[in-house]
C-alpha cells in the first residue's frame, strides 16, 4: 500500500518539509541552450504540498536562471518566513548581496555540474573563495554532480570546513555496484557531516515505483542517518509534461525503502537543523 502522511495520527505531518522544489516565472530571462520553463509560481507548489501536509519548502535556484536569484527572492519574501532557499552566486558576490539573500531565507549555495546550463567553472576554487563568507553565515554548499566527481568532495569539505549537501541521491544510480569506490567517498562525506537529499528518483535510472533504487536508498540512509532529507524535485523539469509524477509518489519510495516511521522522521524532523529554522510546537514531533 502506498504510504501517506495521513495514514494515522502517529504518522501525520502537519508541517513537513519538501527540501527540493523550484519556482518559475515565465517572464523571467533564462540561459539559452537548456529548457524554457513554464510558469510555476510559489502558490502552485504551496497548494500541492499542503495537500500532503507539507508546510515548509526549500526553493532551489534553477540552473536556467544562473546567478540571477530575483525569482527565488520574490518567492521567499512572499512566503513570510515559512520557507528556505538555496541560491546560485558568483564568487565575487558582495557581503551586502549575501546579507540580502540571508534575510530572505537563503541558507546555502548550489553548484549544478550536471545541467547543460549549470556551472562550468572551477567550482572548488569558487568554494574556497566563498568559504569564509559562507561559514560566517552558517550556510552550506549543495552539489549536483556526476557520481564520478564525488571522490573530489571529501577533501574540499575538510579544507573549507563547510557543510556539504548532496543532491538527488548523491547521484547514486540504480546500477552502482555495492563495491564501488564511490561508496567510500560517500562514507567520508557522511563522517564529516554532509547531508543527502532523497530526491530525483528518475534522474538516477529508476522507474516508478523505483524498487531498483531501494537498496541504494537504504545504504544512503544508513550512512547519513539524521542528515537525510527528502525533496520532490517539483515541477520535474527533466520529465515529459505528460508523465509528471503525482506529488505523493515522490515520497512513497522513501517509505517503501525505509519504512513509514523513517519516512515520517525524514519528512518532519531533520530539515529544520539544516535550514536554520526555529522549531515551534507545530513543528516538533
Amino acid at each position: 500500500m502506498a504510504w501517506s502522511p495521513h495514514t494515522s495520527p502517529a504518522q501525520a505531518a502537519p508541517s513537513g518539509w519538501d527540501c527540493h522544489v523550484h519556482v518559475f516565472d515565465a517572464a523571467a530571462p533564462v540561459r539559452p541552450g537548456h529548457y524554457q520553463p513554464a510558469h510555476h509560481p510559489l502558490a502552485e507548489i504551496e497548494r500541492t504540498a499542503a495537500a500532503m501536509a507539507v508546510g515548509h519548502l526549500v526553493l532551489v535556484q534553477p540552473s536556467v536562471y544562473g546567478s540571477d536569484n530575483r525569482v527565488l527572492l520574490q518567492a521567499l519574501w512572499a512566503s513570510g518566513g515559512r520557507h528556505r532557499g538555496v541560491a546560485v552566486v558568483d564568487a565575487d558576490i558582495s557581503d551586502a548581496a549575501l546579507d540580502q539573500l540571508h534575510a530572505a531565507g537563503v541558507r546555502g549555495i548550489r553548484f549544478n555540474r550536471v545541467s547543460p546550463a549549470g556551472h562550468q567553472g572551477d567550482a572548488a576554487a569558487e568554494v574556497r573563495a566563498l568559504a569564509p563568507k559562507l561559514r560566517a553565515r552558517g550556510w552550506h554548499v549543495q552539489w549536483y554532480v556526476a557520481a564520478t566527481e564525488l571522490q573530489h568532495l571529501p577533501a574540499l569539505q575538510r579544507e573549507t570546513g563547510l557543510t556539504f549537501v548532496l543532491d538527488h541521491l548523491a547521484s547514486v544510480h540504480a546500477a552502482l555496484a555495492p563495491a564501488s569506490p564511490l561508496w567510500g567517498a560517500l562514507q567520508a562525506l557522511a563522517d564529516a557531516g554532509a547531508w543527502v537529499k532523497l530526491s530525483g528518483w528518475y534522474r538516477q535510472g529508476g522507474q516508478a515505483p523505483y524498487a531498483s533504487l531501494h537498496a541504494q536508498v537504504q545504504r544512503l540512509a544508513a550512512l547519513f542517518g539524521a542528515h537525510t532529507v527528502w525533496g520532490s524535485d517539483w515541477p520535474h523539469t527533466s520529465v515529459d509534461p505528460h508523465a509528471v509524477p503525482d506529488y505523493a509518489a515522490t515520497l512513497a519510495p522513501v517509505a517503501d525503502a525505509l519504512g513509514a516511521q523513517a519516512a515520517n522522521d525524514i519528512l518532519r524532523q531533520h530539515a529544520a537543523r539544516l535550514y536554520d529554522f526555529q522549531l515551534t510546537e507545530e513543528t516538533l514531533p
